[in-house]
């Protein structure tokens, strides 16, 4: 099964196409919701921007919308394992402790359990930088418990963490576009030269434009990426593997 998964993987040329994959093969293993971030501007108090988040799953519009776009997560139990830990966990050890939980802990808690949410597992990812950080949280179909999925997991929890983690390493080596306005090729073309080191000059000469379009370019990365400067710009493209792609 791992093996097959892994062909079909290696095949993939979008993030949405290997996200898609993921998705399917994990309802084999009665996981029919999967959320999967994925931040390049982590900082030791927070997540980074919320915009430059590649954000994936197939829960309904309302968990996204409460969890995700409110800042739910930020609080969450599972997010908050899965920031200061690699590997995976079970679900099961915060129903246990759900009376030491906090206030706040204990809402979402709730919440979760209103949307259907009451077994999965949680895979964090190790860090490929300081400053990003990549997890997984895999929610077992309605009618399935956490003993019943602790029981799966038994079994097959090895062959689901490399699905998870072979996912990872792949998306995050693919074009991705966050919330943020994508690239024109133009564009990406700019920040490339600028990233090899070229001048303004050399740039417009390499291009075929005058300096000032080629200014206009980076200005216009610079606003899709919602950078302060075109280094940080190169930097924010390269980590979303926007500039130094293949054409299609």
């Amino acid at each position: 099964m791992l093996l097959e998964y892994l062909e079909k993987l290696s095949d993939c040329q979008r993030a949405d196409e290997a996200w898609a994959l993921l998705v399917e093969q994990m309802r084999a293993f009665e996981i029919d919701r999967v959320i999967y971030g994925f931040t390049s501007t982590r900082t030791p108090r927070s997540f980074g921007d919320r915009e430059d988040f590649l954000l994936l799953t197939n829960h309904p519009e309302e968990f996204v919308r409460k969890f995700v776009d409110e800042g739910m997560y930020r609080d969450a139990p599972m997010v908050k394992w899965a920031a200061e830990n690699v590997g995976a966990c079970s679900w099961g050890w915060i129903e246990k402790n759900y009376d030491h939980l906090t206030k706040t802990e204990q809402r979402i808690m709730d919440f979760n359990r209103k949307m259907g949410i009451y077994a999965g597992y949680s895979v964090s990812f190790k860090n490929i930088s300081s400053r990003a950080k990549g997890a997984v949280g895999l929610v077992a179909r309605r009618g399935i418990t956490q003993d019943q999925l602790d029981d799966i997991w038994a079994e097959h929890g090895r062959t689901i963490i490399q699905m998870n983690n072979y996912t990872h390493l792949k998306i995050t080596n693919l074009p991705f576009n966050t919330q943020r306005q994508p690239l024109t090729l133009r564009q990406r073309e700019a920040l490339e030269w600028v990233g090899d080191g070229k001048t303004i000059q050399d740039i417009a000469t390499i291009m075929g434009l005058t300096p000032p379009t080629v200014e206009k370019h980076l200005r216009l990365a610079r606003k899709a990426l919602d950078a302060e400067t075109t280094a940080q710009a190169v930097l924010k493209a390269s980590f979303q593997n926007q500039i130094y792609v293949l054409p299609d």
